[in-house]
């Protein structure tokens, strides 16, 4: 029987805190941490005065063995769903921090000339980044895994297969990407008039990336990023650049 592994964040350092993010914290807090316990404690306690008064009016026996058993079955129920839904909490904090950290590095390229967006909503998915400069366009997904504690895991890529430490993710980031580079693609052909093609970025944060074969998607720790568009001959011109920008950033609007 497989002993379960521990596993840690990727992230070294917890994401700059954003505007307005103590109004949220306590906005939350007042929400799920009192307002629910109160609503839900008024609701029973409601339920139960109903339900007194029923017996009163109508004479009613008490059946302490029907309300027990639906109790019951009510919390094996609610612990099985709380498990999952915890899962899914730490799983969406996990890449909502991923997210946050690739973000606001990405934001520093803003010096360099760089054009940043993040968040673009597409038809039921959504593309997490795109940068715009004279090196080109670049959709950029931010795959944030927990890494275990005490091995020195890695990321694959040869140019087909990824695996990260060793597993193949499922679905297939790289089909992903590749799909949110073809949709910009033809978003701005469709809102431009002109073709300009799309990089397609993968990055895994905290991660230790090893790729080779990058022709078609560049696989990459986030930090690295910088370095190899560096290293690419300029594609647009300043006009182009904005252009782009300005038909995404209108998009967006759109959408919001």
């Amino acid at each position: 029987m497989n002993k379960k592994r521990k596993t840690k964040s990727p992230l070294k350092d917890k994401p700059l805190r954003n505007p307005g993010q103590s109004v949220d914290e306590e906005l939350n807090k007042l929400i799920y941490d009192e307002a629910i316990y109160w609503l839900a404690a008024i609701m029973l306690s409601i339920a139960y005065a109903a339900l007194e008064w029923w017996r009163w009016y109508t004479n009613a026996p008490f059946i302490p063995k029907l309300f027990t058993l639906i109790a019951f079955i009510v919390t094996i129920v609610g612990i099985i769903k709380l498990v999952k839904i915890r899962k899914k909490v730490v799983n969406l904090q996990l890449g909502r921090d991923g997210e946050k950290a690739v973000g606001q590095y990405l934001d520093l390229m803003r010096e360099k000339g760089y054009k940043v967006f993040h968040d673009i909503v597409g038809d039921q998915f959504n593309i997490d980044h795109v940068i715009i400069g004279k090196k080109g366009v670049f959709t950029i997904e931010t795959k944030t895994y927990s890494k275990p504690v005490k091995q020195n895991p890695i990321v694959k890529f040869d140019g087909s297969t990824l695996t990260v430490n060793g597993f193949k993710p499922n679905p297939s980031p790289i089909v992903q990407v590749k799909a949110q580079a073809y949709w910009l693609t033809k978003l701005l052909g469709e809102s431009t008039g002109k073709s300009f093609p799309v990089k397609p970025v993968l990055v895994f944060p905290g991660w230790y990336v090893e790729s080779s074969n990058m022709k078609d998607v560049w696989v990459l720790n986030p930090r690295a990023l910088e370095a190899f568009l560096s290293k690419q001959t300029d594609s647009l011109s300043q006009e182009n650049a904005s252009l782009i920008a300005f038909h995404l950033s209108r998009y967006i609007r759109s959408t919001l």
